[in-house]
């Protein structure tokens, strides 16, 4: 599993499998987030089936599909929503790549008021890129 560090509890990965979840735990992940659409290539595992092996592990599981059309703000709501309620617990977001799963994390903290700048440098020390959603960033830091 290709696993990058964002920060101190948030990690970012490609595309996940059952298999992976024993992994993510003994990292110490908690909640395991999809943000990948169920049918998005031939071949995808099931959501479901990684969902059952997270519960079976004892870690929590929710899925915030993201599509290429890209992000709403009730995804990045409901991504806020899951990191604040694993109160600093790790966790492990994943899609196709990582990139839309890191976006996506990017955009709740600039709503949640972190710096952009600060959000840009951990992605970026993550191997990730958040120009595509810059703007957005600064908007979202701005309104609070």
């Amino acid at each position: 599993m290709n696993i990058r560090q964002i920060n101190s509890t948030v990690y970012a990965a490609p595309q996940i499998v059952p298999e992976d979840v024993a992994e993510a735990k003994a990292m110490g992940v908690k909640l395991i987030i999809n943000n990948r659409p169920e049918g998005e290539e031939i071949g995808q595992p099931d959501g479901a089936e990684i969902e059952a092996a997270a519960e079976a592990a004892g870690l929590h599981y929710i899925a915030i599909p993201v599509t290429h059309a890209g992000f709403s703000t009730p995804q990045v709501d409901a991504m806020r929503a899951a990191l604040d309620e694993n109160e600093g617990g790790k966790t492990l977001a994943f899609c196709r790549s990582g990139t839309r799963s890191t976006l996506l994390w990017a955009l709740a903290e600039a709503k949640d008021g972190k710096d952009p700048d600060d959000i840009a440098e951990a992605a970026a020390a993550a191997g990730y890129d958040v120009a595509p959603v810059r703007m957005l960033l600064d908007a979202f830091a701005k309104a609070n």
